[in-house]
């Protein structure tokens, strides 16, 4: 068995089955867009036909590529999103009794077409259309922009962890570090972008995210007698609990003696030693000498520790077999959002956009294509009008990046698997531009252009 895997997968992990809580997800949201609605129900406007995007205007500084992330999470969600009695309760404290009759019948009918998960994402990317009524649409900005915005983020910073380890396993051990609810969508999204495990249950049995986890210092730190510590103790208990093939915490007092009596307790089949502090490329490399020394060649060095990409990248060289990563997974690394913004950008067929110094948006509904070389590496992203033809790839092979999610208010897409989100990634990874996976600061990686509308112009 695997160091540190020492739960074994879930039967489950080849499938996201979009389970959600049973109650509602109405309330995820913010007031004005309810004070929106009751007024545009008031001066006639609700049900005038709308579009709207979510982008990004950036990606955070110095990222190279941003991945999606969060999809199927959303339309999960959005079946729920429904006023029942207790919401209906809540939000009558402040709107009209007409608006909140209307909320009593409120389901959305109408389309969102979306970037698939595991996909990338640029500056501009229109990673999701919402279409329908403005007032289905205009309640939706919240749920989407929350889930979208941590997910992505998450996911983004993940894939930039498991391009730095190189192919070597990573575990996911971020729980204690954000919020419950937080914590379980983290760990989706670090999985979605290559990690291979996680510390957290609640991912394990709502994602089928594989499992992992072993023993805390305080295990160690129980065994103490009046006589002083008893490593060993520990050990024993463990290994008897988890056999050989578990991983031993072994720098709580000293290292050295830690992975001696490690040894000396599982033997030499021992399937690894975790090291969770001080300076862990010189750790490895003395421990990795101790364990051969001792002849345990086979067994696994897992290093845990706030470690980021950075510290990965750093610890490539070193005789390092598993990283696991905490809390600059689940905070993103840096970026805890991924800074997408809803935007409405047409009205019955007009496009209309927003004109404010650093916040501009472009008008129309828009579509998305990615155009990459024979070899399959990525050239550029083209945004284009939906109401125009594809633009000519020249060439190129050209990809479609929008598809439908959502028809008539009910769930369109595929039955796409966690599993199918990280094969996509993992491909992608692939034909980014050599220059795009590196850490340092840059731009990114491929252009992203907006074709002219063929014959209208955005108001």
């Amino acid at each position: 068995m695997t160091p540190g895997y020492d739960a074994p997968p879930s039967d489950d992990t080849a499938a996201y089955s979009g389970r959600v809580s049973t109650d509602s997800s109405a309330l995820f949201t913010d007031q004005y867009e309810l004070t929106m609605l009751s007024a545009a129900l008031a001066d006639g406007s609700a049900h005038r036909r709308c579009s709207f995007e979510v982008f990004a205007r950036r990606l955070p500084d110095g990222r190279r590529y941003g991945v999606v992330a969060g999809t199927a999470r959303l339309v999960a969600a959005l079946s729920n999103f429904r006023f029942g009695k207790s919401e209906l309760e809540i939000v009558s404290r402040f709107l009209d009794d007409r608006t909140v009759a209307w909320l009593r019948d409120y389901r959305f009918t109408g389309d969102i077409d979306g970037y698939r998960e595991g996909d990338f994402y640029f500056p501009g990317s229109p990673i999701l259309s919402v279409r329908g009524t403005f007032a289905e649409c205009v309640l939706l900005e919240t749920l989407s922009l929350s889930i979208l915005n941590h997910d992505s983020a998450i996911a983004s910073a993940a894939a930039r962890m498991v391009s730095a380890a190189d192919g070597r396993p990573m575990i996911e051990m971020g729980s204690r570090r954000t919020h419950e609810e937080s914590a379980v969508a983290a760990s989706r999204a670090a999985y979605l972008a290559g990690f291979t495990a996680t510390s957290n249950l609640e991912a394990v049995r709502r994602h089928g995210v594989p499992g992992a986890g072993t023993s805390a210092h305080a295990f160690t730190l129980l065994h103490t007698t009046p006589d002083g510590p008893d490593e060993a103790a520990a050990f024993r208990g463990q290994v008897a609990a988890l056999g050989v093939g578990t991983t031993l915490l072994v720098d709580t007092y000293d290292i050295t003696e830690g992975v001696k009596t490690a040894v000396e307790v599982a033997g030499p089949e021992l399937g690894g030693v975790r090291i969770d502090s001080g300076d862990l490329g010189v750790l490895a490399r003395q421990v990795r000498r101790q364990l051969d020394d001792l002849g345990a060649t086979g067994t696994k060095i897992v290093v845990s520790g706030d470690l980021d990409e950075y510290a990965v990248a750093a610890l490539r060289a070193e005789p390092v077999d598993v990283y696991g990563v905490g809390t600059s997974v689940v905070v993103g690394s840096g970026a805890p959002t991924a800074g997408m913004v809803y935007k409405l950008v047409e009205v019955d067929g007009i496009p209309v956009e927003k004109r404010s110094s650093n916040k501009a948006s472009r008008g129309g509904t828009k579509r998305a294509v990615r155009f990459a070389r024979e070899t399959g590496t990525l050239v550029e992203e083209v945004v284009y009008s939906a109401h125009s033809d594809a633009p000519d790839p020249a060439g190129l092979e050209a990809r479609e990046l929008l598809v439908p999610l959502v028809r008539g208010g009910e769930t369109a897409c595929d039955a796409t698997t966690l599993e199918d989100s990280r094969s996509l990634l993992a491909a992608g990874l692939v034909s980014l531009p050599w220059e795009a996976l590196k850490l340092s600061r840059g731009e990114p990686a491929i252009p992203v252009r907006f074709a002219e509308p063929d014959s209208r112009r955005a108001r």
